[in-house]
């Protein structure tokens, strides 16, 4: 069995523990609205896009963590070139798709550096697909080198880091974390979560990108839910400080009689709080997501005590990290239906939606660049990011619910579903229809 690639489900774990603050340092970062007139690797009629795939083999027998099995990456890389360039290509060029591997027990700033130079430097690559490149220097790196990104990673990207990182930040499988945090507190006080609660404990990552959109979504969505929340900020840099400030959380909160709980930032924090909870004697019902990786709880019970799913809700926008097919049909939409379709041609098939969840990002990138390249005379990350913004409702993701791309818009990702624990099964259910982020 392969672990290679699905990356954010392991993130954080044991000795490969890494950062994922977005104080945007090493390689720097633009200024809004800085141009890319380079537009390096586009040359010969061909268009060079680099996807990373992370290997997580040393780091799974390290830690014992269990994965699903997401196949071979670097064949699904081909299949989708092959496709791609049956198809049009990229803007009418020719898709030269590279697939490098990354070692992810060997993560680190510099190790994320090097991988930057290689991939912007050595193989001028014009856009690179990122499959859990967690480290503060990563992305400002790609966009300092005018290289524009497709973000497969299952992080915590704000409207303001988008901006920030404009025109080269973009992600066609996940949402943006204001929409996000705004459907999240609006969920929890919809099921329930703070009923007869005056205050709430709330265990976040300390990223600026956290603290903004906790100071502009969360704050007031607690003061309207007449809830006061007592947040713990949690620096993620090692497994040191990680697990310090996990403990300290689980005694701020049972001194404070505090039995919600509930997740901000992703990380891995929850499963790894979880662990803390129980040596601090504390237990709380928790409010959680998919940035949690609710699947990933399900399936290492040795490491995340099973008692601590119960009563858990949320929000969930990814099924092929929240539920098991017996709670969601696979494939149930068209746009699943056609990466399988890519990928059945080549030869490649999967068990499950949970298999194909590296596949799908893979796909949504692949697509939603052939996509807003199509008749771009000259392919710029300005141009294909204007183009991008203009497709609307038009480009929908595989690994997701709907789809949505307009002005002032980077992440594709346009829908949620309530997310549940059911006892019944012992596994996560979705509640109600597909609801609009940000409502």
């Amino acid at each position: 069995m392969t672990t290679k690639a699905d990356w954010p489900l392991l993130a954080r774990a044991g000795a490969v523990l890494v950062a994922c603050v977005l104080a945007y340092t090493s390689c720097g970062a633009l200024m809004p609205g800085a141009s890319s007139a380079v537009n390096q690797g586009v040359a010969g009629g061909a268009v060079k896009v680099v996807f990373i795939g992370t290997d997580l083999t040393k780091t799974a027998s390290l830690t014992g963590f269990k994965n699903p099995d997401v196949g071979s990456p670097a064949a699904q890389v081909t299949a989708l070139a092959k496709y791609i360039n049956a198809n049009g290509g990229i803007a009418g060029r020719r898709l030269d798709a590279v697939y490098e591997e990354y070692e992810a027990s060997a993560d680190s700033p510099s190790a994320e550096t090097t991988l930057c130079s290689k991939i912007t430097q050595d193989d001028k690559a014009f856009a690179v697909i990122l499959t859990g490149q967690l480290q503060s220097n990563a992305r400002p790196c790609y966009a300092q080198r005018k290289t524009l990104m497709l973000d497969a990673t299952l992080i915590a990207d704000d409207r303001s880091t988008f901006a920030a990182l404009s025109p080269y930040l973009w992600t066609a499988s996940f949402p943006e974390y204001d929409a996000f945090a705004t459907s999240f507190l609006a969920v929890l006080k919809r099921e329930g979560f703070f009923e007869g609660r005056k205050q709430a404990g709330v265990v976040a990552a300390d990223t600026p990108a956290n603290r903004a959109v906790y100071a502009k979504s969360v704050t007031p969505a607690l003061a309207a839910a007449g809830v006061t929340g007592t947040v713990n900020w949690i620096d993620t840099t090692d497994l040191g400080t990680l697990n310090t400030g996990l403990s300290q959380a689980a005694v701020n909160f049972r001194g404070k009689k505090i039995d919600r709980v509930f997740f901000f930032g992703g990380a891995r924090i929850a499963p790894f709080f979880m662990t803390s909870a129980v040596a601090q004697n504390f237990t709380a019902r928790y409010g959680i997501s998919t940035f949690d990786s609710p699947s990933f709880m399900v399936a290492n019970p040795d490491t995340i005590p099973p008692a601590a799913l119960k009563g858990m809700v949320g929000v969930g926008f990814a099924p092929g990290y929240d539920v098991p097919d017996s709670q969601l049909p696979f494939p149930s939409t068209a746009a699943e239906k056609n990466c399988l379709g890519i990928y059945s041609a080549a030869g490649i098939t999967f068990k499950a939606r949970e298999n194909a969840r590296v596949a799908f990002t893979y796909c949504d990138a692949a697509l939603l660049l052939q996509t807003a390249a199509k008749d771009l005379p000259d392919l710029t990350a300005d141009a294909w990011g204007r183009a991008a913004q203009a497709l609307g409702t038009s480009f929908a993701t595989a690994t997701g619910f709907g789809g949505s791309l307009q002005a002032g818009g980077n992440a594709a990702a346009s829908g949620y579903r309530v997310l549940k624990f059911s006892d019944a099964c012992s596994c996560f259910t979705y509640s109600g229809e597909v609801t609009p982020l940000g409502e």
